[in-house]
């Protein structure tokens, strides 16, 4: 995929066995089907890390253990996110993962293109006038992005991404 735009997959997805699922059997597989390299957070840290302090004991050397983890999770991420052209976020839940509204914002402050995809039904807006959170979506939309409701409309919504790879 030599020249593909970047995509970061932002997104609480990876907490859950059915979001898990879905974010690694349907999302990133149909980011990559349009062309673009997937930059997955899920995926930039090795899972037997992770594994190894959740099996270790309660008490202070987890804690550091975890400590040291959660530094380099962040900043795998924040490296990832810097690295990328563009990013997709799941903004899906009663209101939107604090995670994913931070990755949201510092892609933002980064001059990233952000494309959301909440297909939740439930309200998780501040009022009428939006979908979700007001400043989580003035990002998206200011970056010149949009929301979708549908993940198969992410492909248009990042065409102007792909356009700009090519050499």
């Amino acid at each position: 995929m030599t020249g593909a735009a970047r995509i970061y997959m932002a997104g609480p997805l990876g907490f859950s066995e059915a979001g898990r699922h879905f974010h690694d059997s349907v999302l990133v597989p149909y980011v990559r089907a349009l062309g673009y390299e997937v930059l997955d957070p899920w995926a930039l840290i090795e899972a037997t890390k992770i594994e190894a302090a959740r099996a270790m004991p309660w008490g202070p050397a987890r804690q550091k253990a975890w400590e040291r983890l959660n530094h380099e999770i962040a900043a795998r991420n924040c490296a990832a996110i810097d690295g990328a052209d563009g990013l997709v976020a799941v903004l899906d839940g009663p209101d939107v993962d604090s995670g994913t509204a931070s990755e949201i914002g510092y892609a933002f402050a980064r001059g990233k293109l952000i494309v959301g995809y909440r297909g939740d039904d439930r309200l998780s807006a501040d009022n009428e006038a939006s979908i979700v959170n007001l400043q989580v979506e003035y990002f998206i939309r200011e970056s010149g992005g949009t929301i979708v409701t549908r993940y198969q409309d992410l492909e248009s919504s990042l065409r102007s991404l792909f356009r700009s790879s090519i050499p």
